[in-house]
């Protein structure tokens, strides 16, 4: 146990801003690229396409587990672990945050759920095939060298990642062309929430940031969520504080201090009245 989670950078793996692997028994084991590292979290985001296989995986205490043809994504900082890799086939693709277009990165980051492993038909399939494939055809440093070259990956990287997002937009039950205003702030407070919470604990501050009032902001809020701002912010705090206790050997104190509050009693207090046990507690339950 550590005083901090492994953290692996992209540059880890390769020298470019992105990789891309195929999983299959004929190229390499692909237990090698989840298994192997234990439990930590990635700086970049991965998207898993399997074409047949078993997968079981632990995500933010959630265990994920997919078989056949799915698609899933990992954001840049969750904590996982790989668990069970069976007969898998399919592609596995790391890409750092700045590569991933804005409409990509809003799918996965603004989600108003979390992210599920989703099945997908025959068709998909064959697309997301024959892009992968064609892609690792080009993942040549004489390819990356030119301008020219590195344009075509390019194209290609965004076509692959963007069908897992245009599959999850449409798994959303909240279409993109019926948001309202409400939904485009929750979407909004949301990803500020994920980026700011460790220095930003009120609602207010949020609804200074979007230029709106605090009362408007809860009302749009739970209007989307049935649950108050205060409570989204609340959640970042406590699934960091999870990650801590359990997959570190920071005190409750180092904690608290990690994620921004100087007293460590209120935290202790706080963490201990959401989730109805104390922050040791939870530790030891989960070590």
């Amino acid at each position: 146990m550590k005083h901090s989670i492994p953290t692996y950078d992209l540059s880890d793996i390769s020298k470019h801003r992105f990789h891309i692997k195929r999983m299959d028994r004929n190229t390499y084991h692909a237990e090698d690229i989840l298994i192997d590292k234990g439990i930590h979290r990635d700086s970049h985001y991965i998207f898993t396409f399997m074409e047949s296989g078993h997968v079981k995986m632990m995500v933010d205490f959630n265990i994920i587990e997919a078989k056949n043809a799915t698609i899933f994504c990992v954001l840049p900082g969750q904590v996982h672990q790989g668990l069970l890799m069976d007969k898998v086939n399919g592609w596995f693709v790391a890409i750092k945050s700045d590569l991933v277009p804005d409409t990509v990165r809003s799918v996965f980051e603004e989600s108003l759920e979390e992210i599920q492993p989703l099945t997908v038909d025959k068709i998909w399939v064959e697309k997301l095939s024959s892009t992968a494939a064609i892609l690792h055809t080009f993942y040549k440093d004489e390819m990356q060298a030119s301008k020219e070259g590195s344009l075509v990956i390019q194209s290609l990287l965004h076509s692959f990642i963007g069908i897992f997002a245009l599959i999850y937009s449409k798994e959303n039950s909240s279409q993109i062309g019926n948001e309202n205003r409400s939904l485009q702030l929750t979407r909004e407070f949301k990803i500020m929430v994920r980026q700011s919470y460790k220095s930003m604990k009120s609602p207010s501050e949020y609804a200074e940031k979007l230029n709106i009032s605090r009362g408007y902001l809860t009302e749009a809020i739970r209007e989307v969520t049935g649950k108050p701002a205060q409570h989204w912010i609340h959640q970042e705090i406590i699934i960091e504080a999870k990650r801590l206790l359990a997959f570190t050997h920071l005190t409750v104190k180092e904690i608290a201090y990690e994620l921004g509050y100087n007293d460590h009693t209120y935290f202790s207090r706080l963490f201990s009245k959401l989730e109805d046990q104390s922050p040791s507690e939870f530790r030891n339950a989960n070590r």
